[in-house]
């Protein structure tokens, strides 16, 4: 009998190895903690659209370069949680903990680096050349995030010890409370409430920094405890590895540069709609903030394929990889499916709450191009769940080098090129920069899945193969009758 089999009768989709539950069960948790950010952003847009107009499109500028700058360090940094899988399938725990360290000693290198991008911010906003109140704020805003770059960095290293061994209520639990310190932040520092001043938009970037600090507090207490320093070295693991850091970045820095440039055709496009003026900028930045609330939870099955597909190529069990990969596509394309019916049919469930204390007369315009731009999303969105599903198991396996290699193609031909000629130089409408978003999406779809149906993937891993197992040598034992 296979385990495959209870009583000789093959189980179903659902509860067989690889199956909706074996997803579910790993993806409920991470889809909570990237709801829970997703939400942390919903409510900081909303706050920021509550302010002014001008306020919530400074935060998109802003906010988006500045993530930009962090992208590469991000993901390299958080792609310890693949060398975490595919070391916890392999069953060497002890290359766990200084797995996690290299990520710390990325985030390292690239708080320091986003420290030197504060001087020249002011010039940099300058050039995008929005209006100047807006800029004003833009830079401000970026300059306030860039102090928070390490421990944002640090904490998507440290989730992986978690996610990776297929235990991510911890990670719920931390981004719950920084979600929460967050939204009280921003209400009380972006309006002056509870005796804390009113800073408006610099007050939403102080929220975020300070609950970036504490997340990444939480995380450092909860793996650094005495049991997993003995299980998996979170702590006597901590020098660096020159051999295994060079692995990450091997690995995980074509994933941070795929992810950067994935961003920065979208950052591009948000620059560019910026010059259409400010009521397009808020638009766009609001169309987003909605779709976050699609988009944030399908990361997290996304991260959940990208760590059962590690396991089982740990575990040498390709097949089962493919077959979790097929359950997390089943049920990505099922949600997308209802939130775009949501998005065409009931757009008014998500902009009430951004027009609840908005001024009524310069939210009605914004509303209008808004529930457009929700009819773009509805037409992705399903293919949007394909890309991140399809890409993060191949991440799982490795194979970051041609998903890299597809984004830069497909965003350069399909999103930034055609978006600098029809935006920048031909100043059309909103609507045909989104038109082109929509294409990139489904494009890169296709080519992610003409990839993984290739199965190239199943072959590759990213840690070093286990040495061999040489049995101890017992002496002879000296025939009957020999001398001692």
């Amino acid at each position: 009998m296979t385990p495959d089999q209870v009583e000789g009768i093959p189980r179903g989709r659902w509860s067989r190895q690889g199956g909706y539950r074996e997803v579910l069960a790993l993806a409920i948790p991470l889809i909570l903690s990237r709801g829970a950010i997703s939400i942390q952003h919903f409510v900081d847009r909303v706050f920021l659209t509550w302010h002014s107009p001008e306020a919530v499109a400074s935060a998109a500028g802003g906010g988006m370069v500045s993530f930009l700058m962090l992208t590469i360090f991000i993901a390299t940094a958080g792609y310890t949680s693949t060398f975490v899988a595919q070391y916890h399938g392999a069953r060497r725990d002890d290359r766990i903990g200084p797995a996690v360290w290299q990520g710390i000693y990325v985030a390292a290198v690239g708080g320091a680096v986003q420290l030197l991008l504060i001087a020249p911010a002011g010039g940099l906003f300058e050039l995008i050349g929005h209006e100047e109140v807006v800029q004003q704020h833009e830079t401000a805003y970026f300059r306030i995030l860039c102090l928070g770059a390490a421990p944002a960095i640090a904490g998507a290293a440290m989730s992986g010890f978690f996610a990776g061994r297929g235990r991510p209520w911890p990670t719920v639990a931390v981004t719950g409370l920084q979600t929460g310190l967050n939204m009280l932040l921003d209400y009380g520092l972006i309006f002056g409430k509870w005796g804390l001043p009113a800073m408006g938009v610099e007050g939403a970037a102080t929220a975020t920094v300070i609950s970036a600090c504490f997340s990444c507090a939480l995380y450092w207490a909860l793996m650094m405890r005495a049991r997993y320093d003995q299980t998996y070295h979170t702590w006597r693991g901590r020098r660096l590895d020159v051999w295994l850091f060079r692995r990450l970045v091997q690995f995980g820095l074509p994933f941070g540069v795929q992810f950067f440039l994935d961003l920065a055709g979208f950052t591009v496009f948000v620059l560019l709609v910026g010059r259409l003026g400010t009521t397009s900028l808020a638009a766009t930045t609001i169309t987003f903030n909605i779709n976050s609330l699609n988009f944030l939870p399908m990361v997290g099955f996304g991260v959940a394929v990208s760590v059962l597909v590690g396991r089982r190529l740990g575990e040498n069990k390709p097949e089962l990889a493919a077959r979790s990969t097929y359950s997390a596509l089943h049920l990505t394309v099922g949600y997308t499916a209802v939130v775009a019916a949501l998005f065409l049919f009931a757009p008014g469930i998500f902009l009430r709450f951004f027009g609840a204390r908005a001024d009524p007369e310069s939210f009605a315009v914004l509303r209008e191009t808004v529930v457009v731009l929700l009819r773009f999303v509805a037409v992705y969105c399903v293919f949007d769940g394909m890309c991140i599903v399809l890409a993060s198991a191949l991440r799982g396996a490795g194979d970051t080098r041609f998903v890299m290699g597809l984004v830069i193609a497909v965003s350069g031909l399909v999103l930034v090129i055609p978006n600098v000629i029809a935006l920048g130089v031909m100043g059309v409408g909103v609507y045909a920069g989104w038109t082109f978003v929509a294409a990139y999406i489904i494009v890169l779809a296709f080519g992610l899945l003409a990839r993984f149906l290739g199965g190239k993937w199943k072959s590759m891993r990213v840690i070093e193969e286990a040495p061999a197992f040489v049995p101890p040598q017992l002496p002879e034992t000296p025939p009957a009758g020999a001398e001692p």
